[in-house]
């Protein structure tokens, strides 16, 4: 059985934004944490939706059709093929 992830303890090992590490993986996708700062680049996923939590502070997900903006505890899918682009001021 695989052990607890302790998000806060990976965490503290980002050293720069949007230097994402994985943490899990479930039926073959990537789960990562990243700590944000500024614009990350816009982009999409053709094949699959993308989900943004946020653990603390907030971040903006700009797309054709508006803004999301998220608190700490908000989360928010990107469906597929949808352009993005992540934004945190902080």
């Amino acid at each position: 059985m695989p052990e607890p992830v302790d998000l806060a303890a990976v965490l503290d090992t980002v050293d720069q934004p949007w230097s994402p590490r994985t943490v899990a993986v479930l039926n073959d996708y990537d789960l990562r944490v990243v700590h944000t700062r500024g614009e990350f680049t816009r982009h999409s996923h053709p094949e699959t939706d993308e989900v943004f939590l946020v653990l603390s502070g907030s971040l903006t997900i700009r797309m054709d059709d508006g803004d999301v903006t998220l608190g700490p505890g908000q989360l928010y899918v990107v469906p597929k093929a949808t352009p993005h682009q992540p934004y945190s001021p902080d």
